[in-house]
């Protein structure tokens, strides 16, 4: 059994993961220092909300899969 229900489509995890690689190699690109690795971690976290199919933000705003959409 799951600990949560997946609360995005395919195409929205594809985007998501597509854009957190780019956020976080671009941030090692164009910045330095401790802010390349905060905006890494967070595409890396964004990348893995595709992975995993779940997005605690969306849960709460009730958008996605069986929501109020």
């Amino acid at each position: 059994m799951a600990f949560y229900r997946k609360n995005i489509g395919g195409l929205h995890q594809i985007v998501r993961i597509a854009s957190g690689v780019a956020v976080a190699v671009a941030s090692f690109v164009y910045l330095t220092g401790a802010a390349a690795w905060l905006v890494a971690l967070g595409g890396a976290g964004f990348a893995l909300t595709g992975v995993v199919g779940y997005c605690p933000m969306c849960a709460m705003a009730g958008i996605g899969k069986g929501g109020a959409s």
